[in-house]
């Protein structure tokens, strides 16, 4: 279980709740993220290539990855690297090439035209500590509906290391694996969000996961942190397709 951009593993704390009965949950929390010690190295590259080392080590059996954004990108990026390990995916309102959702032609070297990792490491490193809790509270109160909930999504990333804040986005935006999911073999269920429409949504995820070869899409009408804006359609979601 894999959380999103500078979340805690305590954004699975209902899942967990709700899977624990039947499945065992191996929670992570990521570097740099909300308090945990950050490391050096490119952070996505260094956690695709240690929870597949994680899941080898431990002999799982039939093992389900279930990430949230960027740990639904992970995710994505595990299955198709090792496609034999992992025995289904579930994504949670994460995508393949996030710029890609405004302009399916764009490549990772035009974003880096406009997107330059050290102008944002100097973004975040320069902001005060009041800054960046505005910052991040205005970010998470975009992000879900309960307040409650938005002000602990932006105490973990007030939390958070500044240049892994910076870095992350950085490689996020400049790694594009939408043609590596055609070598996914495990079924991948996406739960999307409501961007615009439901319809325009659906538009948009169909085509960054056009190369996958079991796709079940879902959508729901909800702000980007599904399980808390709607968990029973997220739990019964969850249920079908673990079934």
């Amino acid at each position: 279980m894999i959380p999103g951009y500078s979340c805690s593993g305590k954004v699975w704390t209902e899942t967990v709740n709700h899977l624990k009965d039947k499945y065992e949950c191996h929670v992570l929390t990521l570097p740099g993220f909300a308090g945990q010690p950050a490391i050096k190295e490119s952070l996505l590259e260094t956690m695709r290539n240690e929870i597949i080392a994680y899941a080898r080590d431990k002999k799982m059996q039939r093992p389900i990855l279930l990430g949230h954004s960027l740990g639904g990108f992970l995710s994505l990026w595990i299955a198709s690297t090792v496609p034999e390990l992992f025995h289904k995916v579930i994504v949670v309102d994460g995508v393949p090439f996030n710029p890609g959702m405004q302009n399916p032609s764009i490549t990772p070297d035009e974003v880096k035209k406009f997107v330059n990792k050290a102008a944002l490491i100097t973004q975040f490193t320069s902001m005060d500590d009041s800054q960046l809790i505005t910052y991040s509270e205005n970010v998470a109160r975009q992000l879900v509906t309960d307040s409650i909930k938005a002000k602990s999504i932006a105490n973990w990333q007030i939390h958070s290391d500044k240049v892994t804040l910076a870095t992350a986005f950085y490689e996020m935006m400049t790694t594009d694996i939408r043609q590596d999911l055609g070598k996914i073999t495990a079924p991948v269920l996406v739960l999307g969000s409501q961007y615009e429409t439901l319809e325009r949504s659906q538009q948009i995820l169909s085509e960054q996961y056009k190369y996958l070869k079991k796709l079940t899409l879902h959508n729901a009408e909800s702000k980007h942190f599904i399980m808390y804006d709607q968990p029973i359609w997220f739990f019964n979601e969850l249920d079908t397709f673990l079934k």
